[in-house]
């Protein structure tokens, strides 16, 4: 049975003295640290942390999926220990990587999940109604979930997981790799519930935004509980220690941002439209700079001061010249898209697209889930043919020669796709010699890669048991290695936290400073304010382009306010009146 005293306290959740260790190939890891935590019945969540903390770890226990080395886990009244069937049968987790039948249509997933969780036939036709409401599924009841695209494949989940109407609901990083519009749509389902059945929600995510809307917050690092409390009372510490500061003219954002991050104080900058925001440490004064003013503070930049910020001080320091090959047209673009269409049988993914891109630009490659930016990336990588249109990179037509512009491009996959069974070390090796590298070439840039992403201390460690932001660090270096003068990266800090999200976007800066040409695609609008242009696709065409300023006016020009880019993005979409239904 229940515990009693945790029934009338409202907890429905408690932690007490939670320690929790693994054994890998090197050596222990203590993934919790004597961790004692409170979550209150009826309230949303949040577990927020750098990767490697111990979230996942933490929402295994809560479930019963794992068990403490020592102290106690308390789960709606049950002992985890005692009655880990009990607490899985009062509640529902949807793990990092939920499981869809990709081979199963929506109805069929839906089917499934209600049969494992027992739910009586009699009152499915009414849940699966209004969970095909909420989600916007309805229509697409007969697709094979396969044929989703990834937002959709996200609320899938989501349905799945509440069709039993579960009294706890655990979610780790339902977000991660979801567009700005489906982020929202996800949220609302979550909050709707809460509202209407009182179900308690615990939720990890990367995107500290979401954890401003939360009751609560728990903040962990290394294992340990840092600190919980609302997201409100975290930002209230950090009153006096936020600024922002207005671009000088002639003067680019990377350069200022640069400039600034090396001041005496300042913990942490980020580009944040026409201004840089500055963080500083406590009791230290403001900078001495020309239009400065003070801005209030956000969960955001408590959680970068509670963790001592971004360690972009060796990146600067350690940051070698990259050789660009350049050529008699080097006014020219670097990559040029004329027309460019691709069609899968009868469906046109990209229709007939144009666009250029100039040497050492950050170039932003943005638009909702299925509107065939990851297809336009893929044919600009040489990995998928064109139907249609002209496309060169390097000089070269990739549609007559792409294996001659390969040699001059970097790639960095959305999903993690080194040898996962190989080493560090391996995996460089592998792929400096895949880059036709020399012997003493080879041994030179992989000793630059190990001390540029900090990789020494894992050398030894197979990729597939290194933490998302090593992974994240890995693929970098492994795309750098061959020192190519264009480099393109798909979707590269999903579901990575701010502290590497950081240090990544310093890396890719100093590179474009350096002539580097970037082409990356993301969901998190915050960083296509570090692009110098961008282009937003939906339903495979461009729905606007420019500077990220341009593309705020536009928005604002609709008459809504678009003060970030993720105003300015979801006001675009949201005037396609076909979206809905895409």
């Amino acid at each position: 049975m229940p515990d009693s005293s945790d029934v009338a306290s409202g907890a429905v959740v408690t932690l007490s003295g939670v320690s929790r260790a693994f054994n890998t190939a090197g050596g222990p890891v203590q993934a919790l640290d004597n961790v004692d935590a409170i979550i209150t019945r009826g309230r949303v969540t949040g577990l927020i942390g750098p990767d490697g903390a111990g979230k996942t770890t933490l929402m295994r226990l809560i479930s019963g999926l794992l068990m403490p080395d020592t102290g106690s886990v308390n789960t709606l009244g049950f002992d985890v220990k005692e009655q880990p069937l009990q607490v899985q049968a009062s509640m529902c987790y949807m793990p990092q990587r939920f499981g869809l039948y990709e081979d199963l249509t929506v109805q069929e997933n839906l089917d499934l999940y209600a049969d494992l969780q027992q739910l009586p036939y009699a009152g499915r036709p009414e849940r699966y109604a209004e969970l095909m409401h909420m989600t916007g599924l309805a229509a697409f009841a007969a697709r094979l979930a396969g044929q989703l695209s990834g937002g959709m494949k996200q609320k899938l989940g989501l349905a799945c997981t509440l069709v039993g109407s579960p009294k706890l609901l655990l979610l780790d990083e339902p977000t991660a790799g979801v567009d700005p519009v489906s982020r929202r749509e996800l949220w609302e389902i979550v909050y709707r519930q809460v509202s209407k059945t009182g179900m308690s929600v615990v939720f990890s995510t990367a995107y500290l935004d979401e954890a401003e809307r939360c009751d609560e917050v728990l903040l962990l690092h290394q294992g340990r509980l840092l600190g919980q409390d609302t997201p409100a009372a975290f930002s209230s510490r950090m009153q006096g220690r936020t600024w922002h500061r207005s671009l000088d003219e002639g003067v680019s954002k990377r350069a200022l941002q640069h400039r600034l991050s090396q001041l005496p104080g300042v913990i942490d900058t980020t580009i944040q439209g026409e201004q840089i925001r500055l963080v500083m440490a406590a009791d230290t004064a403001a900078p001495d700079e020309a239009n400065l003013q003070a801005t209030p503070p956000r969960f955001e930049d408590a959680f970068i001061a509670m963790l001592g910020g971004a360690d972009t001080a060796a990146i600067v320091s350690d940051q070698q010249p990259v050789h660009i090959r350049t050529t008699d047209n080097d006014q020219l673009p670097v990559i040029e898209v004329s027309g460019l269409t691709r069609n899968f049988g009868t469906f046109q993914a990209v229709k007939g697209i144009d666009f250029s891109i100039r040497r050492g630009e950050v170039f932003g490659l943005l638009g909702a889930n299925g509107a065939g930016k990851s297809t336009t990336f893929r044919m600009l990588c040489g990995l998928l043919p064109a139907s249609h249109g002209e496309l060169t990179v390097a000089g070269v037509n990739l549609r007559e020669a792409p294996s001659s512009a390969r040699s001059r491009i970097g790639y960095m996959s959305q999903r993690f796709s080194l040898y996962g069974s190989l080493s560090v070390l391996e995996n460089m090796r592998f792929f400096s010699s895949a880059y036709g590298l020399g012997r003493q070439q080879r041994k030179m840039r992989i000793d630059w890669a190990c001390k540029q992403f900090e990789l020494g201390e894992v050398i030894a460690t197979a990729a597939n048991d290194l933490p998302l932001g090593y992974k994240q660090r890995l693929a970098m270096a492994c795309a750098l290695l061959h020192e190519p003068d264009i480099l393109f990266l798909d979707e590269p800090t999903s579901g990575v936290d701010p502290l590497a999200r950081r240090e990544f976007w310093h890396r890719i800066n100093l590179l474009a400073e350096q002539g580097v040409t970037v082409l990356v695609t993301t969901h998190f609008m915050e960083e296509a304010e570090y692009c110098d242009r961008l282009v937003i696709m939906a339903e495979g065409t461009i729905l606007a382009a420019g500077t990220p300023h341009d593309i705020r006016m536009e928005a604002a020009a609709t008459g809504r306010p678009a003060d970030t880019m993720e105003d300015a993005f979801i006001t675009l979409i949201h005037r396609q009146p076909e979206f809905a239904t895409a």
